[in-house]
């Protein structure tokens, strides 16, 4: 953003905010002398210099404990009706109508005098009478926690602005800058912005201030410096549910092997923002320049690799997603759904990179690589929906997932289990069709030269599939016809036998719950189906059920495993939420049969499977041989 280096930056904000034209007098440094220029032309010409003028933004943190935020959002001369747009996603593929938050609506011009506000749609208003600028203020609910949220209380804020701020419709491109006003004692602001002094932040246009979310409180920090790289740490949580300085040799050595795998550092500064919290929590949300990241306090504390797996993630969205970007998804739309048909390759092969950064950076064993692999092999083919479904309509449906019932394993696919795997599979197709000499990496690489260093985007599938082919020097629309646009079966030992691997499925009693659940992201799992007059059906469990806590310990997005880990016979016990309020439900689990899928050694192994095995667990290529 273009400023002005003014004596009093207050001086200076206050003339833009009014369209007044900036004189020699109040504007003492003429550095941004072609700035004053266009204020000039444009005052002379009698024509409003729209493009030049920012957004102004003050967001009040008065009402932390009423959850209430105080927007005010000053605009210079311009037309004299003029459009805000309050987004209705944000953070998550799915409507969430942010304007359902906002209580009222308020605008005035600059000599104070009220403006009419008439509402266009559930998330759109028009304020007349602002050819000379004007002041529009609005108060919105948030109390929305997690990464994919927007949250004000007497703990902390934390922002994705997208939720709370509106645009003005002819100024989505228009630099802008935020000031934070009100807060609390001894709070301080943490963001991705870039500081304007003064408690002032500002961006190039609104996709970017958007891009940038903001924790507000009395976080703790650390910071440190690796591959040319500043990296920032944020840690809002009880100071007694984590070890700063094992939280940041964790992270330093996850940003370690994701740019040396990638061999790549697109930025200078990147931020990560944790929060711990002891309710039910979990996930991630990638930014541009940072990620904001929630583990529950109790699985951080028994499951480490919760921690490095959805932090490795997150980062590695660092070029996939942000940068090596999908063209279906630019540019955003804020007002509706998005869609694109690479979900499967921007999550999924997320979720491939992923793995293959925790073991360079020494954080998971082959061991655990092969078991967490078999894990997901077996959780696509248990789901019947995976011969209905391509990978690329899973990603289409993506907005579906915030209902329960398209959630069934009859009726859909994840795009990131199958995308993990076709990331995985088209790795070893590549070194097999190469003699080991093309791999992921390699597709990654490249993607990244030829459309992200380029400020250039793939065309979704199409995209994918020039870069295998471009990297392996051969033809893998086969591969894509029938496993990416098509539902056939994947022959998984046509690819693992190459590094002496096969996939076996065993069927194994295992412990049977009575009923199904789903978890929407951060939000707690909810009862789908009850089995009618099972165990769970006679203890008082009920379909739309939220369930707050297994075995006393919050549920979060690792209650499928820790039901797993259960046996027959076993009495679990869930605490509940309905429109009845909270209680407790328990019951003895009974037995069913399930096929458990794991990856083992081929008879015989022989030594040029195992060289080959170890390369790809490093998620390198050889040389061509």
């Amino acid at each position: 953003m273009t400023r002005h280096r003014c004596c009093s930056a207050a001086t200076c904000a206050r003339e833009e905010r009014t369209g007044a034209v900036l004189t020699k007098r109040n504007c003492c440094s003429w550095v941004n002398a072609a700035c004053f220029l266009a204020f000039f032309i444009a005052a002379v010409a009698g024509v409003p210099a729209r493009a030049a003028l920012p957004v102004y933004y003050t967001i009040s943190l008065a009402n932390p404990g009423s959850h209430l935020v105080h927007v005010t959002i000053n605009l210079g001369p311009g037309a004299a009706e003029r459009e805000l747009q309050l987004p209705v996603w944000n953070a998550l593929y799915q409507v969430r109508d942010f304007a359902q938050y906002v209580n009222w609506v308020k605008a005035k011009n600059t000599a104070g005098q009220g403006l009419p506000v008439q509402l266009m749609d559930k998330s759109r208003w028009r304020v007349s009478g602002m050819k000379g600028g004007g002041e529009i203020s609005y108060e919105i609910f948030a109390d929305d926690s997690g990464p994919y949220g927007a949250q004000l209380n007497a703990q902390h804020a934390f922002f994705n602005l997208a939720e709370i701020l509106m645009y003005p419709v002819d100024q989505r491109s228009s630099p802008v800058q935020v000031t934070f006003a009100d807060l609390p004692a001894n709070w301080k602001v943490a963001t991705m912005l870039a500081s304007a002094g003064m408690g002032d932040f500002t961006a190039d246009n609104y996709d970017q201030l958007v891009d940038s979310p903001v924790e507000v409180g009395g976080f703790e920090e650390s910071d440190f410096d690796e591959g040319g790289v500043r990296y920032r740490v944020v840690v809002d949580a009880e100071r007694a549910d984590y070890d700063m300085q094992k939280i940041t040799g964790l992270v330093r050595r996850i940003v370690s092997a994701a740019m040396s795998w990638m061999n790549d550092s697109p930025l200078q500064a990147y931020m990560f923002i944790y929060h711990f919290p002891r309710t039910p929590s979990g996930g991630g949300m990638e930014h541009a320049y940072g990620t904001v990241i929630d583990v529950n306090a109790r699985t951080l504390a028994d499951e480490p690799l919760s921690f490095e797996g959805v932090t490795a993630h997150e980062f590695f969205h660092l070029w996939n997603v942000k940068r090596i970007r999908p063209q279906s998804l630019e540019p955003v739309d804020y007002t509706r759904e998005n869609y694109t048909s690479a979900l499967w390759f921007s999550e999924g092969f997320t979720s491939a990179a992923e793995d293959v950064i925790l073991l360079r950076a020494g954080l998971l064993t082959e061991k655990q690589y092969l078991s967490r692999l078999g894990a997901q092999i077996g959780e696509l083919e248990r789901r019947p929906a995976h011969t209905t479904q391509s990978a690329e309509q899973s990603s289409m449906d993506a907005w579906l997932e915030k209902y329960p019932a398209y959630q069934l394993p009859d009726r859909s696919i994840s795009y990131y289990n199958k995308g993990q795997l076709l990331g995985v599979t088209l790795d070893l197709a590549m070194r097999d069709a190469t003699h080991d000499s093309a791999s992921l990496r390699e597709l990654f690489q490249w993607m990244n030269q030829n459309y992200a260093r380029k400020g250039r985007f793939f065309e979704d599938s199409a995209g994918v599939e020039q870069a295998a082919e471009t990297v392996s020097k051969s033809r893998f629309d086969w591969f894509f016809q029938k496993y990416v646009v098509g539902t056939d079966e994947i022959p998984w030992d046509d690819f693992f036998s190459g590094v002496g691997l096969r996939v076996v499925g065993e069927a194994s009693h295992v412990s049977d719950a009575g009923f199904s659940a789903i978890r929407n992201f951060d939000e707690p799992p909810q009862v789908t189906q009850v089995t009618p007059g099972g165990k769970a059906d006679r203890a008082g469990l009920l379909a739309g059920d939220a369930i707050l806590e297994i075995e006393g310990r919050a549920a979060g997005p690792d209650f499928e495993d820790r039901l797993a880990q259960m046996r027959p016979g076993d009495t679990l016990h869930l605490r509940v939420r309905n429109s009845r309020g909270e209680h407790e439900v328990h019951w003895k689990l009974d037995s069913r049969e399930e096929l458990r899928y794991e990856l083992r050694d081929v008879d015989r192994v022989t030594p040029d499977q195992r060289a080959r095995r170890a390369v790809w667990l490093k998620g390198e290529a050889e040389p061509a041989r």
